[in-house]
């Protein structure tokens, strides 16, 4: 029962990095690292698998990549032959879908020669090559990390490699010819390091500045993606746990357009339902007239937080008017004319007070309720039945999953309608309709049981293909994402305990950065423009706000805090437009024509610097492949922030206006600037040009 060498070698040099750490720090060494319980039943299910003869890849997890990721802090480098192995990045272990690869791509492209080297090198193996960043740049750019995974496949068999770094000889010894690599080396047990040539990523950058973005994210020309986010409550105003989904959503709609997608931006409002009935019945008693032909008057809703307050007093105490705001709801179900225009009153001022918040936002929606799907709703239950997927239970119509205790209602014992009955005829329509190839759902964590039961519903009719198999379609992800808190740790609300209405959110979010930029200004004795003052204002606070949030794992809580967020210095929205606007006033200082220089000069790598910033321009590709690939916006804001600081080191090492290299630098800082706006477009922050 000793683990296999796989399992054992991760042990030991996790041990030998932990003790490299220790020793530097003056502290006793470990005799030998311990296991968690989650990496020892890992582990123990690893070799249950080897005793079984069943080679299998380590499995990836956050402690594998806690070690991987101390590895590279506590590690002191040797030789580039017996170098120790750069960390793997066990975010890219996992197989990439196929149609979010981008031609643009330096991964693509070695995912395609390592490709072609395993079919030629090993052609009865069947393996996808496994490329990850090579963290230490000393030893290589990129690592192939497929030996190990081969070696175990392939002992026990005839002529089989010694080693891992046998395979890993083989595999480089098989690489296609081609221009892209110009240097590789072995690391650890089998790990290939590879250099990309200098040659490569000066066309990289040239290319950033002469040709469009999009030839650089994957290609999803004649996909059609649905995505569904934001989804605001009528007649409720909008809070900041609206923000998440309204930003998230927002932000991967830009990367699904940005690919060629035809994105359909669905704001599935809650715009239907019982509380309809005690809103517009409460309307109906404001005056003796009642509600008229008219559905009511325009003041009825002009302010509708008061008008939702007072009704939903009134049907929390009393009892009469309970019953009454019943009826109503059978009134307006049945179509009566005057509830039905009282209805529209409601949403339309509703509408209204969310287009200004979005227009804030510079977010764009196509408003589609649930009320759109009220028609279809009776034909879905009874297909439901007619199929046998769903039955009568205690009265109501349901659908029973598997793995879940509780049935998903698709119709409840009364003979009324749900949230699941809606959701399972909004993916109906989405699939036949819409002919969606990709559909995704942006809304909290607490309601990813409810879609997991409506997509396994809909898989069970049919409508959807089996869960996991990636290559049928249509593609569909539930978003989920965490809590807004407060600095206190506790959920985000204002002193008296009510929920922060998201619009007195952007306004002083806003009204800060107005204050800070006014203050810099009188400070540098320069004049006010109040027209760009505002501009930058709007710009800096709806772009602070935003990119707090997104550059946050989806899935975490994050505390909201606007002196964290408005902070010059550090991974905030404020520093990197700052950063934009100082690489903008350089190039402005420089006095040349960019696109007649880009044309004209080519980008030459001589500085370390400049390289280390080629090729991590060279990168977006994969920012973006993994934002689509992960649905998590924060791969891009990481790859931003990073492009900022190295930027910056190479701004410090390579002086750029009167320099030798001036033509060249020049073309660095321009690409850098691009990218950055392609960055910040994607993440609907507006850049800046001067502060």
């Amino acid at each position: 029962s000793r683990p296999c060498s796989a399992c054992s070698w991760v042990v030991d040099i996790a041990t030998e990095l932990m003790n490299t750490a220790l020793k530097s720090a003056g502290l006793q060494p470990v005799a030998r690292c311990k296991l968690t319980p989650f990496i020892s039943n890992t582990f123990a299910a690893h070799r249950r698998a080897h005793r079984a003869q069943q080679p299998q890849q380590l499995p990836t997890s956050g402690a594998l990549r806690s070690i991987a990721t101390f590895s590279t802090k506590a590690a002191a480098p040797a030789a580039a032959e017996k170098a120790p192995a750069a960390k793997q990045d066990n975010k890219h272990i996992k197989k990439m879908s196929k149609d979010l690869m981008a031609a643009g791509s330096l991964r693509t492209q070695l995912n395609e020669l390592f490709g072609a080297s395993l079919k030629k090198a090993f052609p009865d193996v069947s393996d996808d090559p496994v490329i990850a960043p090579c963290n230490n740049a000393k030893f290589g750019d990129y690592q192939c990390n497929n030996a190990m995974q081969l070696f175990g496949k392939l002992k026990g068999k005839e002529n089989a490699p010694k080693a891992p770094r046998d395979v890993a000889n083989a595999l480089i010894a098989n690489l296609p010819t081609n221009e892209l690599v110009v240097e590789t080396s072995l690391a650890g047990p089998g790990f290939i390091n590879v250099r990309v040539a200098p040659k490569t990523l000066a066309q990289r950058v040239s290319a950033l500045i002469t040709g469009d973005m999009a030839a650089f994210a994957p290609d999803l020309r004649g996909k059609k993606c649905v995505v569904d986010f934001s989804s605001p409550n009528v007649a409720k105003e909008m809070h900041v746990g609206h923000l998440r989904s309204t930003i998230i959503g927002d932000t991967l709609c830009r990367a699904l357009e940005m690919c060629g997608a035809d994105v359909l931006r669905l704001n599935h409002i809650g715009d239907w339902g019982t509380q309809f009935g005690m809103l517009i019945q409460h309307m109906s008693e404001l005056r003796p007239e009642g509600l008229g032909a008219d559905g009511g008057r325009d003041e009825d809703v002009s302010d509708l937080m008061e008008l939702y307050r007072a009704s939903k007093k009134r049907f929390d105490a009393e009892e009469d008017f309970k019953t009454r705001a019943r009826e109503a709801v059978t009134e307006l179900q049945s179509g009566n004319p005057a509830y039905t225009a009282a209805w529209q009153r409601i949403c339309a001022a509703s509408r209204k007070e969310f287009q200004a918040l979005y227009d804030r936002l510079g977010v764009k929606l196509t408003e589609r309720g649930e009320s759109f799907y009220n028609p279809f709703l009776k034909g879905i239950v009874e297909e439901l039945k007619e199929k046998g997927i769903a039955e009568v239970n205690e009265g109501a119509v349901c659908v029973f999953v598997e793995g879940q205790k509780v049935p998903l209602i698709v119709q409840k014992s009364d003979g009324g309608f749900g949230y699941a009955s809606t959701d399972m005829a909004a993916i109906r329509h989405r699939v036949d309709t819409e002919k969606a190839d990709w559909i995704v759902y942006v809304t909290d964590c607490g309601q990813e049981q409810h879609f997991d039961m409506v997509f396994a519903a809909a898989r069970k009719a049919g409508w959807l293909p089996p869960k996991g198999d990636r290559s049928a379609k249509p593609r569909i992800d539930h978003v989920g994402f965490g809590l807004v808190l407060g600095e206190d740790g506790k959920k985000f609300k204002t002193r008296s305990g009510d929920v922060v209405r998201l619009v007195e959110l952007l306004d002083e979010a806003k009204a800060r950065c107005e204050a800070t930029i006014r203050e810099r200004w009188a400070e540098a004795g320069e004049t006010i423009d109040e027209a760009e003052l505002q501009a930058a204002a709007c710009a800096m606070g709806y772009g602070a706000v935003k990119y707090a949030d997104l550059k946050n794992h989806r899935m975490t809580n994050y505390k909201f805090s606007y002196d964290a967020m408005l902070d010059l210095k550090g991974n905030t929205a404020v520093y990197l437009l700052y950063a934009h606007a100082r690489i903008a006033g350089i190039v402005r200082k420089a006095g040349r024509d960019i696109e007649t220089l880009a044309k004209t000069s080519e980008v030459t790598l001589s500085h370390a610097r400049e390289a280390e910033l080629a090729l991590h321009l060279s990168k977006l590709p994969e920012a973006v492949e993994d934002m689509l690939e992960e649905l998590a916006p924060n791969r891009l804001t990481d790859y931003l922030y990073e492009l900022s600081e190295k930027f910056n080191s190479f701004y410090v090492d390579c002086k750029v206006i009167g320099g030798e290299n001036e033509d060249s630098r020049l073309l660095l800082c321009e690409a850098t600037a691009r990218v950055m706006r392609a960055c910040f477009h994607l993440l609907g922050i507006t850049p800046l040009y001067r502060i």
